[in-house]
């Protein structure tokens, strides 16, 4: 007999409710249904795959784009208890001997693998496990219309039937109609179930500043963190100069900052990721290569010192940011000077229509973030949604420019910190802020003895929840969203330790 989805849910997971489209793309996913679900970032895409993958009576094999995400996903179902694997070009021979055997056997419930990895032996090996269902992470990445396609993905367009014609589950955050009818097709699915969900993350405010309007870009920069001091957060550029020069600054005026760029000797990129999964440093200045590798819910800002290429760019980017639903901080800078250099990639692209789509692409994200509409209704209109105008989520509608808030560096934080309890109803006391401040330590401390990044432990939110209600045993614990039996059994006991201490 099946486990019930709901008893997963809270006994596993710790969550006593779905996030909106995720009973859905689940209950299609048991139904045995090919499924597309289009979903924020932050929108709970991974629970409608992890969910199942308890449990269906095979292996769930997930195609994902970056080694960095699997292993942070891996090491977070791990965490909960799961038989999870990921198969990369990182491990030895013997070690992928060994899982693929594994995997043969049905020992695993759940199996991340990059596309990259589908070449020859391993295709074929793979139609010899007993999979239950195959799902497509950043599935606008197969698509030549969408904003990152990967080659790569081609590989995947006819492997549902060497693998037993299983059902197929394809997520993306970013698919505009166009995208999401070529996924199907790629993917080969049939009369598939879908779930579109809302773009608008109220949690995000948004703010844009054209360069060259009287400012100094950098100095700017370096206020906007300082207004997150001690907090997560991601500075994107468009050049690998640009992204080590910032680095260095901001480094020389007290920021803990490092770099991350494709040109980087791979030992000091996966250095870099590390420290900031694991909050050793809290900003990393990158370039897209930093884009979807990155799985940690409490970024609290993401700046964009360069416009990115295209509106769905942005999205992907910005999206990094409060991934678990606290309120978070974005911020783009913008030129027609970007546009003109996003331009000089556009030659490396032969089919003229789609040369021109990508042009056009850009101006698109000029012109949007150039207007003075509401930030969050352009950009779900993009995407084919309407909503009215957000009402003080970004700076258009909050009345509040960007150069304003960076304006004599930090007399303006107080001012955001009222903004934020009225977006967020957040009404932390200065007791359950210093309790806060303490389980936040202890989870680092547990997390470094692990080797894992903090938030496998505990979220920031549930960190909060914590704080705020004071859970004092077990059973008030198992009550905090995010805690269930298995979080508990390895850590609840230290966390309660603080909690009944209280304040001192």
């Amino acid at each position: 007999m099946r486990e019930d989805v709901h008893d997963v849910l809270r006994g596993v997971f710790g969550f006593d409710s779905f996030l909106p489209g995720q009973r859905e793309v689940i209950d299609a996913v048991l139904a045995g249904r090919d499924c597309i679900a289009v979903m924020p970032t932050g929108g709970g895409k991974s629970l409608t795959f992890q969910l199942p993958a308890r449990i269906l009576p095979g292996t769930v094999l997930v195609l994902s784009p970056l080694i960095s995400l699997m292993k942070d996903q891996v090491d977070a179902l791990t965490d909960l208890g799961f038989r999870a694997a990921r198969i990369d070009s990182t491990l030895d021979s013997d070690e992928r001997r060994r899982r693929l055997e594994t995997l043969r056997a049905g020992g695993y419930e759940i199996v991340y693998l990059a596309p990259e990895a589908l070449e020859g032996r391993l295709k074929d090996l793979l139609g010899e496990c007993p999979l239950s269902l195959m799902v497509v992470d950043e599935a606008h990445c197969i698509s030549q219309w969408g904003h990152d396609f990967r080659p790569s993905y081609r590989r995947l367009a006819g492997l549902r039937e060497s693998l037993g014609d299983i059902p197929v589950l394809a997520l993306t955050a970013t698919a505009t109609r166009v995208v999401a009818r070529d996924i199907l097709r790629q993917l080969g699915m049939r009369s598939p179930a879908g779930f579109k969900g809302s773009f608008f993350r109220p949690n995000l405010w948004l703010g844009a500043r054209k360069k060259g309007a009287g400012g100094d870009t950098r100095r700017e920069i370096l206020a906007l963190v300082r207004r997150h001091a001690g907090e997560s957060g991601i500075v994107y550029c468009m050049s690998r100069r640009a992204v080590e020069s910032l680095a260095a600054w901001l480094g020389r005026h007290g920021v803990s900052a490092a770099p991350y760029h494709a040109g980087l000797p791979e030992a000091e990129r996966h250095a870099n990721q590390e420290a900031f999964a694991r909050d050793d440093i809290d900003v990393v200045v990158a370039t897209i290569a930093f884009g979807m590798g990155i799985d940690k819910p409490d970024v609290r800002f993401v700046i964009h010192r360069d416009m990115p290429k295209d509106v769905e760019s942005w999205v992907q980017e910005l999206g990094r940011a409060g991934r678990d639903g606290l309120p978070s901080e974005c911020f783009l800078y913008f030129s027609w000077a970007d546009v003109k250099l996003h331009e000089r990639f556009l030659d490396a692209i032969p089919d003229p229509d789609q040369r021109a789509a990508r042009r056009r692409a850009s101006v698109e994200l000029f012109e949007m973030a150039d207007s003075m509409e509401c930030r969050h209704r352009a950009i779900v209109g993009h995407f084919g949604e309407e909503i009215p105008a957000c009402g003080g989520s970004c700076d258009v509608c909050a009345g509040i420019a960007v150069e304003d808030l960076v304006r004599a560096e930090g007399l303006e934080q107080t001012r955001a910190a009222s903004r934020r309890e009225a977006l967020s109803g957040d009404r932390t006391t200065p007791q359950a802020a210093a309790i806060f401040e303490r389980l936040r330590a202890l989870r680092k401390e547990l997390a470094d003895a692990r080797g894992i990044p903090a938030y496998v432990v505990f979220h920031d939110s549930t960190l909060r929840e914590m704080a705020e209600r004071c859970p004092l045993d077990r059973s008030q614990m198992l009550e905090v969203t995010g805690v269930g039996p298995v979080k508990f059994e390895r850590y609840g006991d230290a966390f309660l330790e603080i909690l009944n201490q209280g304040v001192d």
